[in-house]
């Protein structure tokens, strides 16, 4: 493969461009841009050594590996527009509740499909990204997908239907989070600490405890039983965290978002 292209340049895309360029796994030089949004084009061109093209048909005729970008309500019209220039390539969707099976109708049967759903961290190269692929794709195709998203974080191979849960867990996952920390952040200063210095003990200590699980491998409930001394203030607190039924929240939200993406799923695939 040389040769990369990107349709569309939101912010994620700007995100593996630049993690791309600069891990080596393309040199801007072989990536080529192309957006309805000429002057993010540039700018992304500019930022990354990368080609731009003047229409989504160029970028797809000149790519190897084509990269989609835009809205899953956008899916349709663009795969038509550069259907006639997709025989033989790898096609990459990002977009949430496009299945396989739909992509195929619209690109063809000669070409390979792989969905992933990447999440917002990607944009400062701490991603969790998940993919699937579509029947065809080669062991070079997909390592290929590994390479480009590895660029901007993690990446995991799935089969197409558990993307539902990644949505659930990772892809929708940041936003819990960020609840988490601004809650955090409020208790701080309810108990009287300054607003900033809240803020930034928060951030760090959800930084830190993914950290910890991350590099020890150990079980979160292990190492959360390690702060908890007995008659302790963390086991006061965690009793706290259990009469308001945070675990049962969290797991409910990881449902409702996997649901909701089976739905866009359903209706996508008609």
């Amino acid at each position: 493969m040389s040769k990369l292209g990107f349709i569309g340049c939101g912010k994620m895309t700007g995100a593996i461009v630049q993690g791309v360029v600069k891990s080596g796994v393309f040199p801007g030089q072989d990536i080529v841009l192309s957006s309805r949004n000429a002057a993010r084009v540039a700018e992304l061109a500019a930022a990354t050594g990368s080609c731009s093209a003047s229409s989504n048909v160029e970028a797809a005729g000149s790519s190897d590996v084509i990269v989609l970008g835009v809205k899953p309500g956008d899916i349709p019209a663009v795969v038509n527009e550069i259907a006639g220039e997709l025989s033989g390539k790898l096609l990459v969707s990002i977009a949430a509740g496009v299945p396989i099976s739909r992509l195929t109708t619209l690109a063809g049967a000669n070409v390979a499909i792989v969905r992933v759903m990447p999440n917002t961290p990607a944009l400062v190269h701490r991603g969790a990204s998940a993919y699937a692929a579509g029947p065809g794709v080669t062991a070079t195709q997909k390592e290929a997908v590994e390479k480009i998203f590895g660029a901007v974080g993690t990446v995991y191979a799935v089969k197409e239907e558990a993307l539902d849960a990644v949505t659930g867990v990772s892809g929708s996952g940041p936003a819990y989070i960020y609840m988490v920390i601004e809650a955090l952040a409020d208790g701080g200063v309810l108990t009287g600490l300054p607003r900033d210095l809240s803020l930034q003990l928060a951030t760090q200590t959800v930084i830190g405890a993914g950290e910890m699980v991350a590099q020890t491998g150990q079980h979160p409930a292990t190492l959360r039983d390690n702060v908890a001394s007995p008659g302790g203030t963390t086991i006061a607190a965690i009793e706290k965290l259990e009469q308001a039924g945070l675990r049962a929240a969290l797991i409910g939200a990881v449902r409702a978002a996997a649901e909701k993406s089976i739905a866009m799923r359903s209706a996508a695939g008609k």
